[in-house]
């Protein structure tokens, strides 16, 4: 099974000129055969010596950066701290039989040969760079070389068997083995390099990217291409750089199942995950690093259909960044990492944002795009850069993941005043991968939900060992000036895994990687998703409980200024409780910020524990406010949990952290038969806005359907987990539907969320004039009632759309 370990890559200040529309006008590289098998060039493409020396010095220049000021802040920290390291690095390199280094030994951790050759490459970078207190030693580059060689001779060898994790040998070793080596390659002998170079053959042989299949696919295929490819630079090997460059090719297109891009901007790895934080971010970092190496080379990348590349920037990965924060919803296992070996900063949803926001730079510069739609992706990336400042410990600039190239680009995007920061964008995206992001002007919000499509959540390698409910409708939520470090600031090493905001789930004890690895747990129900007219959305999920008995049906509708929670239908026989998580705020080190029910101040004593009856309001200061319109009976708790990133990520820290949270919730009692709720999200710090808000109406909240009516918005939102009615509306098939009156305009948005269906019919209780656009997929049938036939066959889950003209826009019994 694939795995990934990722290690931050530095920008380049070096552009190359291959130009979008020579891109497109060009052949593809190579031809690719039926069943995914790739059909290899017959001859490699022609190549002078000084090709080779070209693409070397230009991959120097990827790692190092061009020209900045060595001595000029933020660069004088940073290359003294690289400086640092490196000759920490080289005083306890140790070479020895069964290690290079006594805290790495080698035999049975193949990350441990990884972790070497990343040492390794470290201390060359400081070489390589000015200003690091060791540049230019040539005492540092013999250590260098020293430990390549060791390594060659005793752990990866050009006869050595694998052991432990197939990504190590094919990946993570060579990636890091080959940086090093061009960094220091002036001090290398030809059979140095021979030895490394036949190594890499042996564990990276031809035959990996032979066929799109197995660990050759989507990020670990764009991984192995970009070792093949050094390989062939640092080797002087024609053939092998032709290959890499043909062997991305099956990546490009558009997948419908499976790992890859997907039209709609959902991106899968592992089948089953949802991944575009992580897997997805390391294969646009590839394509950056790989256009810009080999542009304007005998192996330039010629496919045309690496144009959904670059589109996928802004319709896959810009959708799930926000305020520079990369949303945990979308990077799987990545999110139990934190602390790990000498990193002194927690991996985040801000350092893996920071990635991303490096990547898109590199791709902007590699010269592969339209200059309209680099100065796009600048402009997005000079605002998230901007708005993250102020609002985190862990600005762009400041991370010490972000080396010197990447900082460079960054703080000359920042000085250039012909590109604009860009606002975020307003809206709702809804993914075919069961993930839905909603945007307003003043916050945002994203919900995360599993089918028989995706899986509940993923473990392996020991990672990722509580995630067990993040896709059973977890609700985050972010303002633009607020709340932002909110999942960054040791919130997965301590929240409650039973409590996650937003799920519906037993408590039932689970065991670490309950379920199987890799995304074995998969629900057996399929209806998950949800109708948009790219404003607004109804989303709605058939929970089924991981190793549970429990069922359930939840809906959230996301509106303007708010987003409307439903559940119903709830049961369960495990014995134990069920729960739903309106809330679990991290309140961080302090912890006490005010919470306000009906107007009366709370508690702020730790371990304050209430049952809120009847409670209409609640507020959690600085954070935003719930409205429960029925009356409610809520469960409040304010505690400090302390836990370690090893509990959940074997690998990582044991450091212990400790942070305070404030918890809201329903319990639905043991066992229960038919439970349900209601409630209001207000991402609103207006201490005010739940005592003047005027909820939306709830039509319907059963097992079979669940609706709402935003009066002043005119929207009507309905998901019916059956053919039934809710008020105006009538469909004789589950379906998900968005009505929204303007003017004297009904837009009407359909979808199936169980991907399953071929066609729903929808009868609305008004009256239309005529159609004035809509989805060919969509037949007006009837203008009163009207009546709509939507065709949803290779839908995918997305809304067919229709737009009618009627002389007025209300609706019966609506507004």
């Amino acid at each position: 099974m694939s795995t990934h370990r990722h290690e931050p890559e530095p920008v380049p200040l070096w552009g190359a000129g291959l130009s979008r529309r020579k891109l497109l006008q060009l052949g593809t590289a190579a031809a690719l055969a039926a069943a995914g098998s790739l059909t290899l060039p017959a001859t490699p493409a022609a190549a002078a010596e000084d090709d080779f020396d070209t693409l070397r010095g230009r991959w120097q220049q990827l790692l190092t950066g061009g020209d900045f000021d060595a001595t000029a802040a933020p660069y004088v920290d940073v290359l003294a701290r690289l400086g640092t390291q490196a000759g920490q690095f080289a005083s306890t390199m140790t070479p020895g039989a069964a290690a290079l280094w006594p805290d790495l030994p080698l035999g049975h951790v193949s990350n441990n040969i990884t972790q070497s050759y990343v040492r390794l490459k470290t201390m060359a970078l400081a070489y390589a760079q000015p200003g690091t207190g060791v540049s230019s030693d040539a005492a540092l580059a013999s250590q260098v070389a020293a430990g390549l060689d060791h390594l060659s001779a005793h752990a990866y060898t050009a006869t050595n068997a694998t052991y432990d994790n197939w990504w190590d040998w094919q990946i993570g070793a060579p990636k890091s083995l080959l940086d090093a080596c061009i960094l220091v390659y002036p001090t290398l002998g030809a059979e140095q390099v021979a030895a490394y170079c036949a190594a890499i053959d042996h564990f990276v042989p031809d035959s990996v990217v032979a066929s799109y299949s197995g660990t050759s696919t989507g990020a670990n295929r764009a991984d192995l291409c970009k070792v093949i490819a050094l390989r062939g630079v640092v080797g002087k090997n024609a053939a092998k750089i032709a290959l890499a460059s043909s062997a991305l090719s099956p990546i490009f297109p558009y997948v419908t199942t499976g790992d890859g891009l997907y039209a709609d901007g959902s991106f899968i790895q592992h089948t089953d995950i949802p991944y575009t934080g992580t897997y997805g971010e390391v294969m646009l970092g590839d394509f950056s690093w790989l256009f810009a190496l080999l542009a304007d080379s005998p192996w330039a990348v010629t496919d045309p259909q690496a144009a959904n590349i670059l589109d996928s920037v802004t319709r896959a990965y810009t959708p799930f960044v926000y305020n520079g924060i990369a949303l945990d919803g979308v990077s799987g296992r990545a999110i139990s990492r934190g602390l790990q070996g000498s990193n002194p900063v927690a991996q985040s949803d801000h350092t893996r944002g920071h990635a991303l926001i490096s990547d898109i730079l590199r791709l902007a510069a590699s010269g592969t795009a339209s200059p309209a739609q680099s100065a796009a992706w600048k402009a997005t990336v000079k605002g998230w850069i901007t708005r993250e400042a102020p609002l985190t410990s862990l600005p762009y600039l400041s991370d010490p993941g972000v080396a010197i190239p990447e900082l460079a680009r960054a703080q000359a995007l920042l000085t250039d005043s012909t590109i604009p920061a860009a606002a975020e964008p307003i809206g709702h995206r809804l993914f075919a991968m069961d993930r839905a992001v909603h945007r307003r002007p003043d916050w945002a919000a994203a919900v995360s939900m599993c089918s028989a499509r995706t899986t509940y959540y993923e473990n392996g390698n020991g990672e990722n060992l509580r995630g067990w409910h993040t896709s059973n409708g977890m609700t985050y939520w972010w303002g633009t000036d607020h709340n932002n470090d909110q999942y960054s600031d040791g919130f997965w090493p301590t929240v409650d895994p039973y409590r996650l905001p937003g799920t519906t789930v037993s408590t039932k004890p689970l065991a670490d990687g309950e379920g199987g690895a890799w995304g074995a747990p998969r629900p057996a129900a399929t209806w998950a998703g949800g109708a948009t007219d790219g404003t607004y959305a109804s989303l709605g999920q058939d929970v089924r409980g991981l190793s549970s008995t429990l069922t359930a049906k939840k809906s959230w509708f996301c509106l303007s200024d708010s987003i409307v929670c439903l559940g119903a239908g709830i049961e369960a026989a495990d014995g134990v409780p069920i729960e739903t998580i309106v809330d679990n705020r991290n309140l961080g080190v302090r912890g006490t910020q005010p919470l306000v029910v009906d107007g009366r101040h709370q508690p702020t004593t730790p371990g304050w524990r209430q049952e809120l009856r009847r409670a209409r309001s609640v507020t959690i200061g600085g954070a935003g406010s719930y409205l429960f319109p029925e009356g409610a009976t809520i469960h409040a708790l304010r505690e400090a949990r302390t836990g370690t990133w090893h509990d959940i990520n074997t690998s990582s820290s044991t450091q212990e952290v400790t942070r305070s949270y404030l918890t809201l919730w329903f319990d639905h009692g043991t066992d229960p038969e038919g439970a349900h709720y209601s409630y209001v999200l207000l991402p609103d710090t207006d201490p005010d806005v739940a005592q003047r808000h005027r909820a939306p109406r709830i039509l319907a909240n059963t097992a079979q359907v669940q609706a709402v009516v935003d009066v002043p918005e005119r929207v009507l939102a309905a998901n019916f987990f059956s053919a039934g009615s809710a008020g105006p509306l009538h469909v004789d098939a589950p379906c998900s539907i968005l009505v929204r009156a303007r003017h004297n305009t009904l837009t009407i948005a359909v979808s199936d969320p169980t991907q399953t269906g071929t066609s729903v019919t929808v009868t609305l209780d008004a009256t239309a004039v005529r159609a004035l656009d809509a989805d060919p997929a969509i037949d007006l049938t009837d203008r009163h009632p009207i009546t709509l036939r939507a065709d949803v066959s290779g839908a995918h889950g997305a809304s067919r759309v229709v737009h009618l003209a009627t002389r007025t826009p209300a609706l019966h019994g609506c507004w």
